[in-house]
C-alpha cells in the first residue's frame, strides 16, 4: 500500500483530476491575469490600451489604406480612436458562424495580421490585440464604415451586448473604424491618461510613417496637437539632435531587398553620447537586434574604407578606427519592415531575423558609399570627429582599467565605503545608492545585511551628458558605482554580470535630491542602459512627513496622503491644512488640542535607522518606482534637454511640465 504525501499546497495527487482543470472561456483569462497581456495594471498598462488600438490603425496605413488617425481623450477618461482605413469586415466568419467584427473584438489571436494577403507587414502581431483592450474595458463601442453602410456593436467587459447591426449609411468614400472604450476601474489602479505620454507615441508614429496625420485631443485638459512630418526619419533625426549642434545635414538612406524595405536617417553632432533608435514595423526595438548589427557593420566598414582610400588615415598610422569610434555623437533612426519578424530578448523587443543583418548591411554599404563620394567635406568632418573619439577611447581604456573588477565575487577592488551584503546571488541582492554619508550611516545600520548593500555618494556626481568617457571614469563617485555594480561600463557593460538584481537610488525629498537623482539616472541611461532595459533600476520613495499622535506614528509620502491622515483624527482646530501646507523642511507643527505633531523631513539623514528601514527599505512595506523605457527616443530627448548645454529648451521644458512636478516628493 503506497502512501500519498501532501505537497506544499496541501493537495494530494488523488485530488488532482479533470475537475481541477479550469477552462477560462472567451476573454476571462485576460481579466484574470491582465498583467500577462499588458505588462501591468498601472499607468503604463493603461496607456498601452490606446497604443493597441492605434497600432491597428497604423497597420492599415502600412497596407496603404489609411492616412489619418484621431485619438480623443474624453472628459470621463474614455477614449475614441478613429481612422480612415478599410473598416473591420462585418460579414459572417466561415468557421465561427458570427460576424467577423465580433470575432476580432472577442477572440484572442483573431485578426487579419496572420493573412499576408491582407497585410504584407504589421506591428499588431507584436501586441496583444484589440480583444484584450475590450476585455479590460468597462464598456466598448465599435462603429465600422464599410460598403456604404455604418455598422455597430457594443460590449461590456468584453461581452457583446447584442449582435452587429447596421445603424445607417454614408455617401462619402471615407471608410474606416471608430473604437470607443473606457478602461475598467475594477482592473486598473489609475484611469487618468496623460496627454504627453500619448502624444510621445503618436509623434513617434508620425515620424515613422511620413504619409499619415496623427491628431490627439484631450477634452479634459483642453489640449490638441497634430503630428505630420513630411520629412519622416529626416525630421525625426533633426528633432532628436536639435540641441546637440549637428555637424552636417542628415544623411538619408532608403532601399529594399528581398521584400524588406529599409529606411535610415543619420547625423553626427558635437555631443559625446550615441543616440540610435531602431524600429521593426513601427515597434521600438529597444534591445536592438540584427538590423542594428547590420547597420553598425556597414557604417564602420564604409567609413574606414573611405578614410584609407582618400588618405584621411595613413597606412602607418597608430590610430585605427573601431566601431566604438563611430558611435560618439551619432544620432540615427533605423526603420525596417519585415514580413515575419522574430522577436527575442528580455522584453521581446530584439529582432532575431538573421537575414535582416545582410539586407541592412548591403543597402547601407552601397548608399553610404555613394553619399561620401559626393559629399567629401561632410565625410572629412565625420572622420575627424571619429579620430578624436579614437584618441579619447584609448584614454578611457586606461581609466577603465583602474575601476574594472577581476570578477563579480572579487571584493579586493570594491570601494571602501561600500557596505556589501552577505549573499552572493545577484537575483536576491540589492544595492542602495544613497545621497550623503549621514543617510548612508542610517541605511547601513537599518538595512538587512543579508541582501541589502549600501553605497553612500558625496554630493553631485559629474554630469555625464557633457563629458567624454575618460573624464567620466576619473570621477571618484562614478568609479565607486562602477566597481560596486561590477558589470563594466559603456560598450563593455553586461547587465548579466551585475552583482545586484536591484539598483535603488535613494536621495533626499528636496530640490538638491531631485538633481542628484537626475544626474544618477543620466549616468545609468548613458552608460549602463541595459540595467534600465532589464528592469533593475528603482527609485526609493522616502516619506515627506511624520504624523505623531501620542505613541502612534504615521508616515505620509505627499501632501494628499498627509491630509487624509489628518482627516482621520477629526481635528477641532481651524486652518490645519493651511498650517500644514506652510510647514518648512526640518520643522515640526503641533495641531489642535489632541497633541498631534507633524514633522516634515529635511533629508534622509534625519531618520533614525529604524524609521528608514520601516518606511523606505523594508521590502514588505516600502514603495519604490521602477524605471523603464517605454520610449527610448523620448527618454533621450528629456535627458538631453535637462542635462545638455542649451538653456532655452530646458527652461521651456520646466515651464511646460512644472504643474505636473513636485520636486519635494
Amino acid at each position: 500500500m503506497t502512501k500519498e504525501k501532501n505537497n506544499k499546497s496541501g493537495i494530494t495527487p488523488s485530488e488532482y483530476n479533470a475537475k481541477s482543470i479550469n477552462v477560462l472561456k472567451g476573454l476571462e483569462a485576460v481579466r484574470k491575469r491582465p498583467a500577462m497581456y499588458i505588462g501591468d495594471v498601472g499607468s503604463r498598462g493603461l496607456h498601452h490600451l490606446i497604443n493597441e488600438v492605434v497600432d491597428n490603425s497604423i497597420d492599415e496605413a502600412l497596407a496603404g489604406y489609411n492616412d489619418r488617425v484621431i485619438v480623443t481623450i474624453h472628459k470621463d477618461q474614455s477614449v475614441t480612436v478613429e481612422d480612415r482605413g478599410r473598416g473591420i469586415p462585418v460579414d459572417i466568419h466561415p468557421e465561427e458562424k458570427k460576424s467577423a467584427l465580433e470575432v476580432v473584438m472577442t477572440v484572442l489571436h483573431a485578426g487579419g495580421k496572420f493573412d499576408k494577403n491582407s497585410y504584407k507587414v504589421s506591428g499588431g502581431l507584436h501586441g496583444v490585440g484589440v480583444s484584450v483592450v475590450n476585455a479590460l474595458s468597462e464598456w466598448m463601442k465599435v462603429e465600422v464604415r464599410r460598403n456604404g453602410k455604418i455598422y455597430m456593436q457594443e460590449y461590456q467587459r468584453g461581452v457583446p451586448k447584442g449582435a452587429v447591426k447596421q445603424i445607417g449609411t454614408y455617401n462619402s468614400e471615407n471608410t474606416g473604424t471608430k473604437i470607443s472604450f473606457k478602461a475598467d476601474k475594477e482592473i486598473f489602479k489609475a484611469t487618468k491618461y496623460h496627454f504627453d505620454t500619448v502624444a510621445e507615441r503618436m509623434r513617434e508614429l508620425a515620424y515613422l510613417n511620413k504619409d499619415i496625420t496623427m491628431i490627439l485631443r484631450d477634452e479634459a485638459e483642453g489640449l490638441e496637437e497634430t503630428f505630420r512630418f513630411k520629412g519622416g526619419l529626416i525630421d525625426f533625426v533633426k528633432y532628436l539632435d536639435e540641441q546637440r549642434g549637428p555637424l552636417h545635414k542628415p544623411i538619408y538612406i532608403e532601399g529594399e531587398k528581398e521584400n524588406t524595405p529599409v529606411e535610415i536617417a543619420l547625423e553626427y553632432s558635437n555631443s559625446y553620447s550615441e543616440n540610435v533608435h531602431t524600429y521593426v514595423n513601427n515597434i521600438n526595438t529597444i534591445e536592438g537586434g540584427t538590423h542594428l548589427v547590420g547597420f553598425r557593420t556597414a557604417l564602420t566598414r564604409t567609413f574606414n574604407n573611405y578614410a584609407y582610400k582618400n588618405g584621411l588615415i595613413k597606412e602607418n598610422s597608430k590610430i585605427t578606427l573601431s566601431g566604438d569610434d563611430f558611435k560618439e555623437g551619432l544620432t540615427a533612426v533605423i526603420s525596417v519592415k519585415v514580413m515575419e519578424p522574430q522577436f527575442e530578448g528580455q522584453t521581446k523587443t530584439k529582432l532575431g531575423n538573421g537575414e535582416v543583418k545582410s539586407i541592412v548591411e548591403t543597402i547601407v554599404g552601397e548608399k553610404l558609399s555613394e553619399y561620401l563620394e559626393e559629399n567629401a567635406s561632410v565625410a572629412k568632418k565625420i572622420i575627424d570627429k571619429c579620430m578624436r573619439a579614437a584618441e579619447a577611447r584609448e584614454a578611457a581604456r586606461k581609466a577603465r582599467e583602474l575601476v574594472r573588477r577581476k570578477n563579480a565575487l572579487d571584493s579586493m577592488h570594491l570601494p571602501g565605503k561600500l557596505a556589501d551584503c552577505s549573499i552572493n546571488d545577484p537575483e536576491h541582492c540589492e544595492i542602495y545608492i544613497v545621497e550623503g554619508d549621514s543617510a548612508g550611516g542610517s541605511a547601513k545600520m537599518g538595512r538587512d545585511r543579508r541582501f541589502q548593500a549600501i553605497l553612500p555618494i558625496k554630493g553631485k556626481i559629474l554630469n555625464v551628458e557633457k563629458a567624454k568617457l575618460n573624464k567620466i571614469l576619473e570621477n571618484q563617485e562614478i568609479q565607486a558605482m562602477v566597481s560596486a555594480i561590477g558589470a563594466g561600463i559603456g560598450d563593455e557593460f553586461d547587465s548579466e554580470k551585475s552583482r545586484y538584481g536591484k539598483i535603488i537610488l535613494m536621495t533626499d525629498a528636496d530640490v538638491d535630491g531631485s538633481h542628484i537623482r537626475t544626474l544618477l539616472l543620466t549616468f545609468l541611461y548613458r552608460h549602463m542602459k541595459d540595467l534600465i532595459t532589464a528592469g533593475k533600476v528603482y527609485i526609493a520613495q522616502p516619506p515627506l512627513y511624520k504624523i505623531k499622535k501620542g505613541k502612534e506614528e504615521f508616515y505620509a509620502f505627499d501632501d494628499d496622503e498627509r491630509d487624509k491622515i489628518l482627516k482621520r483624527f477629526k481635528l477641532d482646530g481651524k486652518g490645519k491644512e493651511e498650517k500644514a501646507a506652510e510647514l518648512q523642511e526640518g520643522t515640526e507643527l503641533e495641531i489642535g488640542v489632541k497633541g498631534i505633531v507633524i514633522s516634515r523631513y529635511k533629508g534622509l539623514g534625519e531618520m533614525n535607522p529604524e524609521q528608514l528601514w520601516s518606511t523606505t527599505m523594508n521590502p514588505e512595506t516600502r514603495t519604490m518606482l521602477q524605471v523603464n523605457l517605454d520610449s527610448a527616443a523620448a527618454a533621450d530627448k528629456i535627458f538631453e534637454t535637462l542635462m545638455g548645454d542649451a538653456v532655452e529648451p530646458r527652461r521651456a521644458f520646466i515651464e511646460k511640465h512644472a504643474k505636473y512636478a513636485n520636486l519635494d516628493i
